[in-house]
C-alpha cells in the first residue's frame, strides 16, 4: 500500500511538474469561441496577454495551473465586441457641450440651452443630438428664439446626425455667413429672404471652424471617462471614423499616460494635407493604436435630407439631396489609395451616393479583391446596385440601430418602394459573406445591446414594431454576434489579434448574465454586462 501511494504522489508530482503557468484560467463557463466553427468550450487558459488553450474545464486544469482561476458557474463568455463605426473621439470633446438628446420639441431644447447657458465653460454655447423627427411638428427649427435670448452670445446646436446644425444669428455673424453665401455640398437656408439658422453638411464648417477647441488635458480626461462607458457595454476595440493628426496625438499621450487601454482602429480625416503624407506612411500600429486608412463622406443623412438620392424625397419634391465633394474628389482619391495598405472607407446613405462611390470603388478595384474598402451605412442600395459589393469585395460596413431609429420616419422620405431595398442588412451580407456591424455613437446609443436586438428582432428598445421592421433583412443571432466580433476585426485587418477566442490572439473577452444565443428575443436587452476584460485584464 505504502509503494501505491509512492507511485501516486510520484506521479502526482509529475502532473504538477509538467503543468505550464497560466496567468489566469477562466472555468466552468459556456465560451462562445466565435471561431470558423462557432464552437464552444468551457475553459482557457490566459498568460501575457494572450489566449494560450481552450476547451474542456478538466482538460485545462489538467494541463495548467495559475493562482487565479475563475469558476464562472456557467455563466456566458464571448470575445471583447468591437464597434466597427464610431466617432470615440468627436464624441468626447463634445462631452463639454449641452446633451439635447430626448427632447420633445424645440421649446425643449431653448429651455436646455438656456438653462445650460448658467454654468457653460465657454463664450460659445454648443448643443448637440436634437432630432426634429421626435418632435410634434416634425420640421427644422429657426433660430429667433435664440436670436433673443442670445443677442450677443454665439449659439450653435448640432442635430442628432451631425448634418445639419441651427445657429443663431451672432454665430453666424462670427463666421460671415449671409443669405447670400454658397457652398458646395451643403446647404445655407433661406425662407422669404431670410437666413433660417439651418446649415446642412458642409455649410456647418463655416461656423464650426470657429468654435474653440478644448485643451488637451480635458480631452484626455474625456477619452478616459468615454473609454469606462465603452467598457462596461462589452467593447474592447473600436473604429473611430475621421479623426485628424491632432486627435491621434492625444490619443497616443493618453496612451502613453496610462489614460486609454481601449483599442482604437482609426481612419483620418478626408484632408487634402493628409493624403500624401499616410500613403508613405502606410498602416501604422503604436500598441493598441491603429491607423489603416481614410474616412470620406460622399453625402450628408436621411433625416436632415441631405442624402444623395437618385430620384425626389418623397417629402419633398424637386429635391434629391447632394454629394458633398465632386464626383473627380472621390475618383482622384481612390486612385491615389489603389497602390497603398490603406483602406478608403465611405459614408453612403443615398441610393445615388452609394451607386457613385460603388462604381468609383470599381473602376479602381476592377474584379475580386481582398482590399476591404468599405461602405460606411450603405443604407439606401437601388436594387440592380447591391452585386456590385460582391464583385469587387466591397464592405458594407453597417449599424443596425440606423434601421430601428430611422423606421418610424423613413417611409416619409423614400415612399415604400425605395424602402424595400434601405437597410437590407442580410441582403448586403449575402455579396461578401460577411459585414461588420456598428452604432455610429454618439448618432445612436453605445449599447451593444440594442445593436444585437436591432439586427436579429429588428425592433427597438419598445420592442416595437411587433412582428419586426422589414423582418427578412433581419441578421441570425450567429450573424450578429460575428459581426460585433471577428467580423468587425477582419474589417480593420485585425481577425488574427482579436474578435475570437482562440489561442495566440489577445485575451479579450466579457461575461455576460445570460446566453445571448439561447435567451428569449423579448429579453435580450436585459442582459447585463458582468466583467470586461482586454488583454486578460479586468477593465470593467
Amino acid at each position: 500500500m505504502k509503494k501505491i501511494i509512492s507511485i501516486l504522489s510520484v506521479f502526482s508530482s509529475i502532473v504538477l511538474l509538467a503543468q505550464k503557468n497560466a496567468d489566469l484560467i477562466i472555468t466552468n463557463a459556456k465560451i462562445y469561441t466565435v471561431n470558423q466553427n462557432f464552437d464552444t468550450a468551457e475553459s482557457m487558459a490566459i498568460s501575457n496577454g494572450k489566449i494560450v488553450a481552450v476547451g474542456k474545464s478538466a482538460d485545462i486544469l489538467k494541463n495548467y495551473k495559475s493562482s487565479k482561476v475563475q469558476d464562472l458557474h456557467g455563466k456566458t463568455v464571448f470575445p471583447g465586441l468591437i464597434d466597427a463605426h464610431c466617432h470615440f473621439t468627436g464624441y468626447a470633446t463634445d462631452k463639454w457641450k449641452c446633451e439635447l438628446w430626448g427632447t420633445k420639441s424645440w421649446d425643449e431644447v431653448v429651455a436646455r440651452i438656456s438653462e445650460y447657458a448658467k454654468t457653460a465653460p465657454k463664450e460659445w454655447l454648443y448643443g448637440r443630438s436634437w432630432d426634429q423627427n421626435d418632435w410634434v411638428i416634425k420640421e427644422f427649427p429657426t433660430k429667433e428664439k435664440l436670436d433673443q435670448l442670445f443677442p450677443n452670445r454665439p449659439v450653435y446646436l448640432k442635430r442628432i446626425d451631425g448634418h445639419a446644425a441651427v445657429a443663431n444669428q451672432k454665430a453666424l455673424d462670427i463666421a460671415g455667413v449671409t443669405k447670400d453665401s454658397k457652398i458646395l455640398g451643403g446647404e445655407i437656408e433661406v425662407k422669404n429672404g431670410k437666413l433660417t439658422g439651418i446649415l446642412v453638411d458642409n455649410a456647418m464648417t463655416l461656423v464650426e471652424k470657429h468654435i474653440p477647441e478644448i485643451e488637451d488635458k480635458m480631452a484626455i480626461q474625456y477619452f478616459s471617462e468615454l473609454q469606462k462607458e465603452c467598457f462596461s457595454y462589452g467593447l474592447t476595440s473600436l473604429h473611430d471614423c475621421g479623426i485628424t493628426e491632432k486627435t491621434l496625438d492625444r490619443l497616443e499621450k493618453a496612451q502613453s499616460e496610462g489614460q486609454l487601454q481601449m483599442k482604437i482602429f482609426a481612419l483620418m480625416e478626408d484632408n487634402p494635407d493628409y493624403y500624401d503624407r499616410w500613403i508613405e506612411k502606410g498602416r501604422y500600429t503604436n500598441k493598441n493604436i491603429t491607423v489603416g486608412g481614410f474616412k470620406v463622406y460622399s453625402d450628408g443623412a436621411l433625416g436632415s435630407r441631405g442624402a444623395s438620392l437618385r430620384h425626389d424625397y418623397s417629402d419633398k419634391k424637386g429635391w434629391r439631396g447632394f454629394l458633398l465633394s465632386e464626383r473627380t474628389h472621390f475618383e482622384n482619391l481612390a486612385k491615389k489609395l489603389k497602390n497603398s495598405d490603406l483602406q478608403m472607407c465611405t459614408h453612403a446613405i443615398g441610393d445615388s451616393a452609394n451607386r457613385t462611390i460603388l462604381q468609383i470603388y470599381g473602376d479602381v478595384l476592377g474584379t475580386k479583391n481582398d482590399r476591404r474598402w468599405r461602405m460606411e451605412h450603405a443604407q439606401i442600395v437601388d436594387k440592380n446596385d447591391f452585386d456590385l459589393f460582391g464583385k469587387y469585395s466591397i464592405i458594407p460596413s453597417i449599424q443596425p440601430t440606423h434601421a430601428t431609429s430611422d423606421m418610424y420616419w423613413a417611409e416619409d422620405r423614400l415612399g415604400k418602394d425605395r424602402l424595400k431595398y434601405s437597410y437590407a442588412y442580410e441582403d448586403l451580407l449575402k455579396q461578401n459573406g460577411w459585414l461588420p456591424l456598428g452604432t455610429d455613437f454618439p448618432v445612436e446609443e453605445i449599447s451593444t445591446l440594442k445593436t444585437f436586438y436591432s439586427a436579429v428582432a429588428r425592433k427597438d428598445s419598445k420592442h416595437y414594431p411587433e412582428n419586426g421592421f422589414q423582418k427578412e433583412n433581419a441578421l441570425t443571432r450567429e450573424q450578429a454576434i460575428r459581426g460585433m466580433t471577428i467580423w468587425a476585426a477582419k474589417a480593420a485587418f485585425q481577425e488574427n489579434e482579436i474578435g475570437s477566442l482562440e489561442p495566440g490572439k489577445s485575451a479579450d473577452f466579457i461575461i455576460v448574465d445570460q446566453d445571448l444565443m439561447t435567451v428569449p428575443e423579448v429579453k435580450i436587452l436585459n442582459t447585463k454586462v458582468l466583467e470586461t476584460y482586454s488583454n486578460g485584464k479586468k477593465v470593467f
